[in-house]
């Protein structure tokens, strides 16, 4: 018995332990395999997702440029017609003058376009308004009173639609401007054409000057540069 047991073990082929011990094996890294999966995923699931990081200075840029001066928070139409935002000239040292083409002070453009030419580049921004109010000193169109400030005073600051700045038809913008309720300062009707508002950076209505008074005056320069100092 013992020896025909022993003619039947050895009958058995070598390949056969061979691919039982290597079908062990095989199983045996797959388990590992899957266990380092398993791993892995947990892993990666208890990592939290990074949330974007907002810089604080980039809010609070974003606050600041939104809090437009109320001076400034009007919508204009531009001699050639299109609509002008005035928050565009926030952060500036602004003038604003109703200007006319057939007035005694009309000469005051060549004084204004000194001033645009001597400080435009530190931040004084001029900005004209045509007006028909006193003496119908202003008849022309918005065409005709380009084609006249530029022919005769080279003007290169900004120069807006024609307005009333006086009357029941008065802009929005000269109601804020001579109002005592939004501007009790410097409040009061507009005399005559020439007349000019200074604004500060700020935003803020800092003094007005009377028809009479010339552009390129001390008392207007000094005021000027005064502001644009204002960083």
């Amino acid at each position: 018995m013992k020896k025909t047991t022993l003619i039947v073990m050895a009958a058995i082929p070598a390949f056969t332990f061979s691919a039982m011990w290597n079908s062990h094996a095989h199983a045996g890294e797959e388990h590992s395999c899957c266990a380092k999966k398993t791993t892995a995923k947990k892993t990666a699931a208890k990592t939290p997702a990074k949330k974007p990081v907002v810089k604080a200075s980039a809010k609070k840029a974003e606050t600041k440029k939104a809090e437009v001066p109320v001076v400034l928070n009007f919508k204009m139409k531009s001699l050639a017609e299109k609509d002008v935002d005035l928050s565009k000239y926030q952060g500036k040292v602004v003038m604003m003058v109703n200007v006319a083409s057939k007035c005694g002070m009309t000469p005051q453009y060549q004084g204004l376009q000194d001033l645009h030419k001597k400080y435009a580049g530190e931040g004084l921004a001029i900005l004209g308004f045509p007006a028909n109010d006193f003496g119908a000193q202003e008849p022309g169109s918005n065409e005709e009173i380009a084609d006249f400030c530029t022919k005769n005073y080279g003007v290169e600051f900004d120069m807006f639609s024609k307005i009333a700045v006086k009357g029941e038809e008065q802009a929005a913008l000269y109601k804020y401007l001579t109002s005592k309720e939004t501007n009790p300062e410097f409040a009061g009707d507009i005399s005559w054409n020439f007349e000019k508002f200074l604004i500060g950076r700020d935003g803020k209505i800092v003094a007005r000057f009377a028809p009479g008074v010339a552009p390129t005056s001390e008392e207007v320069t000094k005021a000027i540069e005064a502001e644009l100092a204002k960083k």
